[in-house]
């Protein structure tokens, strides 16, 4: 699975919503699992990438912590959770 599934949900190869296709690659490709609660943190991250600001501030999920904070900048979100198949070509 891992990057074939991620890039295959990214395409729309599955006709599926962004947030499903999120959750299906946070639950499939990771182990363990990320928590669902993750997915729109990391929606919010490719938002943040589509508009250039890559250190934008993204508001994690109780219980979350990035380096002791409560929010991380998008760029971690976006590596740590290997989001790079939703992003525009020329950010990966």
């Amino acid at each position: 699975m891992g990057s074939n599934l991620a890039t295959e949900l990214a395409d729309g190869l599955l006709d599926l919503d962004l947030e499903t296709q999120i959750g299906m690659h946070l639950q499939g490709n990771h182990y363990p699992p990320v928590p669902k609660s993750m997915i729109q943190p990391c929606i919010d991250a490719i938002d943040a990438y589509y508009d250039e600001d890559y250190n934008r501030k993204i508001t994690l999920p109780e219980g979350v912590s990035w380096k002791g904070m409560t929010k991380a900048p998008a760029c971690a979100i976006v590596e740590a959770h290997h989001l790079e198949a939703w992003l525009p070509e020329t950010d990966y």
